[in-house]
């Protein structure tokens, strides 16, 4: 009898749900239904939940800049300008549904824009600042922009995009004091969309990902059991909102719970991170490792002990959480998300979901999901998630069905990790899965024993092919080093501690001393470069 085709579909382990904690806290399940029951509304309004409900004397947002001048944009004054701007941009032919890229700093004008475009009913494309012209091109292309709205000095870049333009600065202000408020806002209800993001491209080409207003419920948990951020708080996420991280929880969140976010329109310091923490008196915030690891690097000391400090992004190594305390007066907890679903693991800083916090690990389903794994991928049950919103890519039904298990009944994160009970512990993306002599390795694993020696700034671990290689992929570790950092016997110094705290067989067997990381735009380092390098490249970069 011949042997059966082998099938087509790929074959996936039985899931392993993991407890979620939440579910146990009466008061928190109720609140996690209501705002389900609350985003699903048939007449839902965008602006109306972000912005019109609130008192119009609170601060939606306080704007700084390198000089440390600070202003307040009340609610009064962001709705008053986004309706008149609303109605200046309908005359420029934006409709419902209407997709538009904006390429903008961190300035006054950027939340009047987005509300301007979600009152209509339109679909906010982000585009990063420091994209070059075809990272942006590629964007505004696939998702067919009608307009991009764009700062000056970001004009160069779209050279060859044969989509209107239209500058910020005067132009907006001229079309704000030229127009009578929009006098309805569009009810899109809570399968409409009001953003379209694009994957970072970590593992594969960007991803379209339409986020529809329910969405704004997952965003609103996070604040609150995430973050934890309070009426008496000053909370400060410095993520930049053409990013997911930055635009949904230091854009959209804050505007839905009715808190100020910091808005800082320079370029990253630590010295000017702490200056505005000082200043302002932060006590409440949220940035990526790479920040903390400059922080530390720089021998940063906030002046008055944060509250809550919370990451995301990347993996927390422990030298990070063993730093914050002293330096910043709260311990760095992290937390894990992604562009297609928000935040969905995490380690909570509300009170009634605090608990002890296991080394390495990412935290529990956030309120109104539900985790597990399926083999080894992270995955979010989709019947038991009632905050879950995703649902396809745009135009791409093949990587939507990649994402879902055949039965439709888990969404695959596409992240490489373990529960033990209800904790988290992330491994790696898929395709960073190192494959050496029969072992599957986690590279955050050593990551994090080679990051807790203090000669050491970042690092990355990969596995690299070798020709004439039998034991498969080579363990390789690029590290960037601190200052003043000796590398006599560091190479060896390395490779002992992996041995003694890893095992022998994962052990790098070269360790190349770096200038820098490549990484995306967002800050996450991209190892898929790393891999790819030939020996002549790797000298480049540095020290070999």
């Amino acid at each position: 009898m011949p042997n059966p085709e082998p099938s087509a579909e790929p074959q996936y382990a039985p899931a392993s749900p993991a407890p979620a904690p939440w579910q146990g806290v009466p008061q928190v399940a109720a609140e996690v239904q209501a705002l389900r029951q609350q985003f699903r509304a048939p007449d839902l309004c965008v602006a109306e939940m972000l912005c019109d409900r609130h008192p119009q004397a609170d601060t939606a947002f306080i704007l700084a800049d390198a000089q440390l001048n600070f202003q307040r944009l009340s609610y009064g004054e962001l709705a008053q300008a986004s309706r008149r701007l609303a109605s200046g941009l309908a005359a420029r032919g934006i409709v419902r549904g209407a997709r538009v890229g904006v390429l903008m700093a961190k300035t006054r004008q950027l939340p009047i824009v987005l509300l301007a475009l979600w009152r209509l009913g339109a679909v906010h494309v982000p585009l990063f600042t420091a994209f070059a012209g075809p990272a942006i091109a590629m964007r505004v292309q696939a998702a067919q922009a009608s307009l991009i709205v764009s700062d000056p000095d970001q004009a160069p870049k779209l050279a060859g995009i044969d989509i209107p333009v239209l500058e910020s600065g005067a132009p907006i202000d001229l079309l704000i004091d030229g127009h009578q408020p929009l006098a309805r806002s569009e009810r899109i209800g809570p399968d409409g969309i009001f953003l379209q993001l694009y994957t970072s491209g970590t593992t594969g080409a960007p991803k379209g990902v339409p986020v529809p207003a329910f969405a704004i419920a997952s965003f609103i948990a996070y604040m609150r059991y995430g973050f934890d951020v309070r009426a008496d708080d000053l909370f400060w996420n410095g993520a930049d909102p053409g990013w997911a991280y930055g635009l949904y929880y230091a854009v959209v969140g804050p505007l839905a719970i009715g808190r100020a976010n910091v808005l800082l329109a320079a370029g990253f310091s630590s010295e000017l991170t702490r200056r505005v923490v000082d200043a302002l008196g932060v006590n409440n915030f949220a940035s990526a490792p790479t920040v903390y690891r400059a922080l530390r690097r720089d021998g940063v000391r906030f002046a008055r002990p944060l509250r809550v400090a919370s990451s995301a992004g990347e993996p927390l190594t422990p030298d990070i959480t063993a730093w914050s305390p002293e330096a910043l007066g709260a311990t760095v907890l992290d937390h894990w998300g992604q562009t297609e679903q928000g935040m969905g693991i995490v380690n909570c800083w509300d009170e009634r979901l605090r608990s002890e916090v296991r080394p390495g690990s990412m935290g529990q389903a956030l309120p109104g999901f539900v985790a597990g794994t399926v083999g080894d991928a992270i995955a979010l049950s989709v019947a038991h998630s009632p905050l879950m919103w995703f649902k396809t890519y745009v135009d791409a039904p093949d990587k939507t069905a990649e994402r879902f298990t055949p039965d439709g009944q888990w969404y695959l994160t596409g992240d490489a990790g373990r529960h033990d009970g209800a904790d988290f512990f992330f491994a790696s993306r898929d395709d960073d899965v190192i494959l050496a002599a029969g072992y599957r390795i986690s590279p955050f694993d050593l990551e994090s024993i080679i990051a807790g020696d203090p000669a050491v700034a970042e690092v990355a671990v990969v596995g690299r092919r070798h020709a004439g290689s039998i034991s498969g992929e080579v363990i390789e570790a690029f590290v960037v080093l601190g200052r003043d950092a000796d590398t006599e016997g560091l190479a060896e110094r390395l490779q002992r501690r992996v041995r003694e705290h890893y095992g022998a067989h994962a052990y790098p067997r070269h360790v190349h001393f770096v200038t820098s990381l490549p990484k995306t735009p967002s800050g996450k380092v991209r190892r898929v470069e790393l891999r790819a390098l030939g020996d002549d490249e790797i000298r480049a970069l540095g020290r070999h």
